[in-house]
């Protein structure tokens, strides 16, 4: 009983320990960016960038996918756009393509409709290599975009040395239970801190996939080893959007936060599905954290702690909370400290989040 008290009791303020100077440095590193001034006009391309964006699509709920097209088909943009929406294998084929219908009038609008189910990473190549637009913006088939989202990540690409950015997410059914209202909480969290502190250095570790713009020249120059990545000796088919960050930097390219480029995703709203959501976003974090180790010599020693702290944190407090289950199913005792501390951490963090995020 001792060992196991001792063990979470250990775990648990090791953890507090890294949460707080990981957190307050992200914090620090975070905040000018929300007081950054952002020029509206396109000044370094003449002509506009061509955009081409690209939805892959698979098994999408209808009325989710009409809104996300109807999003890119709003969109304010003053250079060439076009849209490849794939369909990957859908088994509900026969009610998406009545959506595709909708939109063909529209000459920027292309549907390629796939075989098989072949998977994102697959289905996004496919369309990257049909098209030839100077920027590639990736959109989840859940997602909306505001009206100027093009506009704002075509303006953090004029810089050449600008390989990726992405925009600020946000839970478009926030208001459906207490789960989507957390879960936008933790996107606002991970957009204006954890991605906001990162962006200082040019070096957002992850674009996220609902919302992410590649440049083109050199996302052809690594589409080789981003399609041919394995995972225990098999074609990866998760964690997209982080190895093609990582890719970016590896080539020495900057990657990027826009605060202003707001899109908004559906969320889970139930536990089951969010769970392993995030399992399989953990997976990903860990499996490409070696493939990050290499690139921190080359970045700001504030990098290291972000990259230790999203992967040993997360690890001392599941040593921590197995080791006092432990506790409480051998001998019956509560390990107090450990809740006291784990549910003392989660209220501040929450509360900050909140307030900050405007939404007490």
């Amino acid at each position: 009983m001792d060992l196991l008290a001792t063990t979470s009791t250990v775990a648990v303020s090791c953890y507090a320990l890294l949460s707080a100077a990981y957190k307050s440095m992200q914090m620090a590193y975070a905040l000018p960016m929300d007081r950054s001034p952002v020029s509206d006009e396109l000044v370094g391309f003449d002509p506009l960038p061509s955009v081409d964006v690209i939805v892959p699509s698979f098994n999408e709920d209808p009325s989710a996918l009409s809104a996300c097209l109807a999003s890119i088909a709003s969109q304010q943009y003053a250079g060439k756009l076009r849209v490849y929406v794939v369909d990957d294998g859908s088994a509900n084929r026969d009610v998406v393509v009545p959506v595709h219908g909708a939109f063909a009038g529209d000459p920027r609008f292309n549907f390629i409709l796939l075989d098989k189910n072949v998977g994102k990473r697959k289905a996004q190549i496919v369309a990257i290599r049909r098209s030839s637009g100077d920027l590639v913006l990736n959109v989840d088939s859940d997602t909306t975009l505001a009206s100027d989202v093009v506009t704002k990540l075509a303006l953090k690409m004029q810089d050449p040395a600008v390989g990726a950015a992405m925009g600020q997410l946000a839970a478009s059914n926030r208001s459906d239970t207490w789960l989507t209202r957390l879960i936008d909480m933790e996107y606002w969290l991970a957009c204006n801190e954890e991605r906001a502190a990162q962006a200082r250095f040019g070096a957002v570790m992850c674009c996220c996939g609902p919302c992410a713009m590649y440049r083109r020249s050199a996302l052809l120059l690594l589409l080789d080893q981003y399609e041919t990545q394995l995972f225990r000796g098999k074609p990866s088919d998760f964690g997209e959007d982080r190895h093609l960050t990582i890719l970016m930097l590896k080539a020495g390219l900057r990657t990027e936060y826009v605060p202003d480029a707001i899109a908004a995703t559906i969320v889970p709203d139930r536990l089951g599905p969010y769970l392993r959501q995030q399992l399989r976003w953990a997976r990903s974090t860990f499996r490409d954290t070696l493939l990050a180790l290499r690139l921190l010599p080359s970045l700001d020693r504030y990098l290291t702690l972000d990259v230790v702290g999203q992967n040993l944190g997360p690890l001392l407090l599941a040593l921590s909370v197995l080791a006092g289950l432990a506790q409480f199913v051998l001998t019956a005792t509560v390990p107090w400290s450990a809740v006291v501390m784990i549910a003392s951490m989660t209220i501040i963090r929450c509360s900050v989040a909140a307030f900050r995020a405007r939404q007490l």
